[in-house]
């Protein structure tokens, strides 16, 4: 019996491979003989790198970059095992987390470093980035990332704007001339299921901004200054990503990645699955368990337990959801998902789920393998 147990992290509280441990903990008390196939995943977001790695096997890379408001951060990104794919989080150089609450202002906070993350992959051989854009401290269109990788983004008598959102209004010319040309060899993949345009109702400043620290003053500003940068690279660089699906993600990161490293935006989940090699290690699997905090509507777009239920229901495998807690309209997510299960076995305050969850979810497993002894009697297991 071969039995594939795939989740997300569970925010707070455990990493995807902690969450693969426990399913498999569990599910080894009814059916020890079993095969089992831990591959922890990630939609782009916290955890890629960690699950990526785990998965897919590589190492992971220190390096000192600038972080979101100029002081010096140790970031990680991760390097695959073929030694040409880096995979990271541009969270890890320019996110929020790095920001103390008192702090937070997307008017002077910069992508900076994850441009020198990228340039310490392509350092390392990289041929391949895939970058994860969730949980920015940003509003600055990505143009710190930019500059990091050797443009000029000048005001009107030639000097550089200004780091973080603010700057960006006082763009008037794009110099080219010592972008890292490596760039233009290399792959570069945007993990992310955000689909925001750079500006308007919908964009990163309006619909991302308050929460990087932004003001009512501060987004209306931060709207207009991303609007100018767009009309900028409209003008010099003939490339309209002011409306591009995704331009808005990570405060604007998208549109820089789109526009100056010719990028591809795809669903952090779907890429991930693509990474570790998920269709093929479902082939011949009798069970498919994946997990995550907690499904609900928004699961269906694209996030971990939808994706993979998904590639294994094309391959007519049941997929089972062992999850934190279950929302509003989960019911969404059958098909195809088979069933899902909460964690919370009684009454319960959220912090003592949190801080048992591995214990919870290993009991979980032994309740769900259980059930399925009708389905797979032990004394049937193939071994």
């Amino acid at each position: 019996m071969k039995i594939i147990i795939a989740p997300d992290s569970f925010k707070e509280s455990l990493t995807a491979f902690q969450a693969a441990k426990a399913v498999e903990s569990g599910f080894k008390k009814i059916f020890p003989d079993a095969h089992y196939d831990l591959i922890p995943m990630a939609d782009g977001g916290e955890g890629t790198v960690q699950a990526m790695i785990q998965s897919a096997s590589g190492s992971l890379i220190s390096c000192m970059v600038t972080g979101p408001l100029g002081q010096p951060v140790e970031a990680t990104f991760g390097l695959l095992n073929d030694n040409s794919t880096a995979v990271l989080e541009m969270a890890a150089a320019s996110g929020l987390p790095l920001v103390r609450p008192d702090q937070r202002n997307p008017m002077f906070t910069t992508t900076f470093g994850t441009g020198e993350l990228i340039k310490s992959a392509l350092d390392h051989g990289a041929k391949k980035i895939i970058i994860g854009i969730g949980g920015s401290a940003t509003v600055d269109g990505g143009a710190g990332a930019i500059q990091a990788l050797g443009a000029k983004l000048l005001d009107e008598n030639g000097s550089p704007i200004p780091h973080g959102g603010r700057g960006l209004k006082k763009l008037a010319k794009i110099d080219l001339t010592d972008f890292d040309p490596r760039i233009a060899q290399t792959e570069i993949l945007i993990a992310s299921d955000v689909d925001n345009p750079l500006t308007g109702p919908k964009g990163a400043a309006r619909v991302f901004g308050p929460q990087k620290g932004a003001t009512p003053e501060m987004i209306e500003i931060l709207d207009q200054n991303l609007k100018h940068y767009a009309n900028v690279i409209r003008d010099q660089l003939g490339i309209d990503i002011e409306s591009a699906p995704g331009s808005g993600a990570a405060g604007g990161l998208g549109a820089a990645l789109l526009a100056f490293c010719r990028a591809k935006l795809e669903s952090g989940s779907l890429l991930v699955a693509k990474t570790v090699n998920l269709t093929n290690r479902l082939k011949n699997a009798n069970l498919c368990l994946t997990g995550e905090g907690q499904i609900d509507s928004q699961s269906v777009h694209g996030k971990v337990c939808h994706r993979v239920a998904q590639l294994a229901h094309a391959q007519n495998i049941p997929a089972i959801a062992l999850v934190g807690s279950i929302g509003k309209d989960a019911h969404l997510t059958i098909p195809p998902l088979t069933a899902y299960f909460s964690l919370i076995n009684r009454p319960m305050e959220l912090n003592h789920a949190i801080h048992h969850a591995d214990d919870l979810l290993t009991d979980l497993a032994e309740q769900v393998a259980r059930t399925l002894t009708l389905c797979f009697p032990t004394s049937n297991i193939e071994h």
